[in-house]
């Protein structure tokens, strides 16, 4: 909508965009914010109406009169199916057409088993949660994946890395039993996405890091998403650190931030130095229960994960740092160790109003960031106006 003039908002998708936003909801508001005439603004509402896009309210404020008739988007006349993948936690959800989550099931599942095992997990766990739901209303697919992703292809790469998800173009594979518009990204994007829209709305530039399993980062810069050329933007987690003591990373390099302080070398490290944890809970015990090596393996963790950060806030200038991920939400240290690292080793300028926070809405970012990733997509005014001129039947508006 900001690159469009008032003379170019012409279109049916611009006026459900207008709609959406809340910019204009009323046939009143549509013509004064688009210049369109009175017979243009009926004829574009009512395509809207006719597909279920916009039901009509009665219900607004009279300034004397007749109430004027109030717009709607109808967030109930479709849903998007999405899944948010991890290295160890996977969520699999239905969303309507707001990106408000409608039903979902998480899973302990090992992603490195590979497409033919995950994908048909995936889709077969969207069909039960779909239940009676007409297969039409189905408008799109998005999906959050541990891996570097070429966005424009739904492509893995991730060579050494989930090694038989490497090449995979995972839209067809989808689109095969969904026929929908099917976008995939890398799973700390998504969480970016998320974040950015569910808690941050108004700040344009936000860093978000995830501490987990793994350690990534994604990047939202002038108010969207930076993937980068090929989609390996925010892989910090493969960024060396000094003194890492020469440990080969999943990647073939030496001392990677993630093989030296990722929850997978927090473990191996306290393993080494004869602690029982056998995940990231036993950690958290011992540090609450105030270990004190257990604490140190924390705080240099949190050392090194700040080093990296450091690089970044200087390199980007976020308004925001938020950290997530299970090392995040559940390890006090680490975060004081990553916020002092960071206030002192990036640059004056960059840390002036730079906020470093807990993420607010934690796992659920990751559903979040799919469904509005791509809702954004088939919901743009472009895809609206192309799915309008193919005149394929939409679920029909109920009543909200």
């Amino acid at each position: 909508m900001s690159r469009r003039t008032a003379a170019t908002l012409a279109t049916s998708g611009d006026v459900l965009q207008l709609i959406r936003t809340g910019t204009a909801v009323t046939r009143t508001d549509i013509g004064r914010v688009t210049g369109l005439s009175r017979p243009a603004v009926q004829l574009r509402v009512d395509e809207l109406l006719e597909r279920g896009l916009v039901v009509e309210r009665a219900d607004a404020p009279s300034t004397g009169g007749r109430p004027p008739v109030r717009l709607e988007f109808n967030a109930s006349g479709g849903v998007v199916l999405v899944a948010a993948l991890g290295a160890s936690r996977t969520r699999v959800s239905i969303c309507d057409l707001s990106a408000r989550e409608l039903a979902g099931q998480d899973f302990a599942i090992d992603v490195e088993q590979g497409p033919d095992v995950v994908l048909p997990l995936v889709m077969d766990t969207w069909d039960e949660l779909l239940g009676d739901r007409p297969r039409s209303m189905v408008k799109g697919v998005g999906m959050g994946m541990p891996a570097t992703v070429e966005f424009a292809e739904g492509r893995t790469e991730s060579a050494r890395v989930m090694a038989s998800w490497t090449g995979v173009v995972i839209p067809p594979l989808v689109r095969a039993r969904f026929p929908v518009p099917v976008l995939v990204d890398n799973d700390v994007n998504v969480l970016a996405i998320g974040e950015h829209r569910g808690a941050y709305p108004d700040l344009d530039d936000l860093m978000f890091i995830k501490v987990s399993t793994r350690i990534g980062a994604g990047i939202i810069a002038g108010g969207g998403i930076l993937r980068g050329a090929l989609g390996a933007a925010g892989e910090i987690g493969h960024i060396p650190v000094r003194d890492g003591g020469g440990v080969l990373c999943r990647c073939g390099n030496v001392d990677c931030v993630d093989s030296v302080a990722s929850g997978t070398a927090l473990l191996r490290d306290l393993r080494a130095a004869g602690k029982d944890v056998k995940n990231i809970a036993d950690v958290t015990r011992l540090v609450r229960a105030g270990d004190a090596e257990t604490m140190a393996t924390v705080r240099e963790a949190g050392r090194r994960i700040g080093e990296v950060v450091a690089g970044a806030v200087n390199i980007l200038n976020p308004s925001v740092v938020v950290l997530g991920g299970d090392m995040a939400e559940a390890f006090g240290p680490l975060v004081s160790s990553i916020r002092e690292v960071v206030y002192r080793r990036s640059t004056a300028l960059a840390t002036r109003r730079l906020r470093i926070e807990p993420s607010r809405l934690g796992p659920a970012a990751g559903i979040s960031g799919c469904a509005v990733m791509v809702l954004d997509h088939v919901l743009s005014p472009e895809a609206v106006d192309e799915s309008l001129a193919t005149r394929r039947p939409l679920h029909p508006a109920k009543p909200l």
